[in-house]
């Protein structure tokens, strides 16, 4: 989970090699929502959206999966393997244990866990966001951001949301 704790959930299912997501992204960092990030790898578009899932996930193990995840996004276009590399080393990662983890059933389980997952929910393409109960698929448009400013804005009154 990223952002204040009171904040409107805002679930995102998304692959870091999909264009629109990265766009989505960005457009969420300016808003005060809580976002919880499920991989939803597209390999038949994205041919290494798998292998940067795993990467984020097996940073996540030494706590930095926020910093892969931004990392991953900040450059798209660059997620072979000696690319993903350098990421774990900027971040400061262990690199055994990177490749190690990236590599494990557990990670690759928990990618797939969260892929499944979001098949049985409704999800068919990326970005796909869940809101309140309503899925949002595609390329983030202004009335799904709006809808979201929105959501986290406090009321008038002052009363809780």
């Amino acid at each position: 989970m990223r952002g204040p704790e009171r904040a409107p959930l805002v679930i995102v299912h998304a692959d870091f090699e999909c264009p629109f997501c990265a766009v989505l992204e960005a457009r969420l960092d300016g808003l005060a929502v809580r976002r919880a990030f499920r991989h939803f790898p597209v390999a038949s578009k994205h041919p290494r959206a798998w292998p940067a899932a795993l990467a984020a996930e097996a940073a996540g193990r030494q706590g930095a999966f926020w910093a892969m995840h931004d990392a991953l996004f900040a450059d798209p276009a660059r997620l072979e393997d000696p690319h993903l590399w350098e990421r774990a080393r900027r971040l400061g990662l262990d690199l055994e244990r990177f490749d190690a983890d990236r590599r494990s059933d557990r990670v690759r389980g928990r990618v797939q866990a969260d892929f499944d997952a979001a098949v049985r929910g409704g999800v068919v393409t990326t970005p796909t966001v869940l809101v309140e109960g309503v899925l949002y698929a595609g390329a983030p448009d202004d009335t799904l951001i709006e809808r979201l400013a929105t959501l986290a804005r406090p009321p008038a009154d002052g009363t809780p949301g």
